[in-house]
């Protein structure tokens, strides 16, 4: 087998590299960042006219901060975190930028020691699919920890369908609703949507993987994802 017809290896994604101009994944040429858009993605927009959004606020996994920046904007107390430091120094550059306060911190996911009890709402704006499968109970089970009864969450997940990324990027309907109910979260709703990503500079990945992503009108990709409401369960 040669180099170009390999699997990529997706527990070696490098998150922190590809902020710093460095490649995501081994011979995928990917060094722009992929959820990189310039503004909130779509959905999340929507979730705020919704009204999923209320008293204090988490965006885990941030990247580079857009989510945040329009929640806050919006009026929302948001504390945003993710894993790579250049993603939180990025994001706390366009929090400044807008003039906004927003609370950053770099941290894992799967633990999250010291917010405990503390929000009221979490974005997880394609997080959950980035993990490995043994660390997804552990990110439920800590989203549950951090938030009050009745906290919602929102996630926009990779979905496992026909047209969408390939495993382990893309996560089965009754995996993502397993994991979330095992860790006492009650999905309201679950549905599929589309999250949109940077076209260029994903030519080569896309070809490896045999993915012909559908463009909107300002060129960037259409992935399919699940759109799911949870709200935490007590206990």
């Amino acid at each position: 087998m040669s180099d170009s017809d390999k699997p990529f290896d997706y527990a070696a994604a490098d998150f922190n590299s590809v902020y710093t101009g460095g490649e995501l994944l081994e011979g995928a040429a990917i060094k722009v960042v992929p959820w990189d858009i310039g503004e909130a993605q779509p959905d999340v927009v929507e979730l705020e006219q919704k009204g999923r959004f209320s008293g204090a606020v988490l965006d885990i996994g941030c990247g580079p901060g857009d989510n945040a920046v329009f929640l806050a904007g919006r009026g929302h107390r948001v504390t945003a975190i993710d894993a790579a430091s250049a993603a939180v120094d990025q994001a706390r550059e366009r929090a400044a930028a807008a003039g906004l306060e927003i609370e950053f911190a770099v941290a894992d996911a799967t633990d999250l020691a010291g917010y405990e009890g503390r929000f009221d709402s979490v974005l997880d704006s394609a997080l959950f699919h980035t993990l490995p499968g043994p660390a997804r109970p552990l990110y439920a089970a800590a989203l549950h920890r951090v938030t009050r009864p009745g906290a919602q969450l929102s996630v926009l997940c990779f979905a496992d369908v026909p047209g969408g990324m390939p495993a382990p990027l893309s996560v089965p309907g009754e995996e993502l609703r397993a994991t979330l109910t095992e860790a006492g979260w009650e999905i309201t709703l679950m549905e599929l949507s589309e999250y949109a990503g940077v076209a260029v500079g994903m030519e080569k990945f896309f070809e490896r993987t045999g993915q012909r992503p559908r463009l909107d009108d300002k060129g960037r990709t259409r992935l399919p994802v699940w759109k799911v409401f949870a709200e935490r369960v007590s206990g």
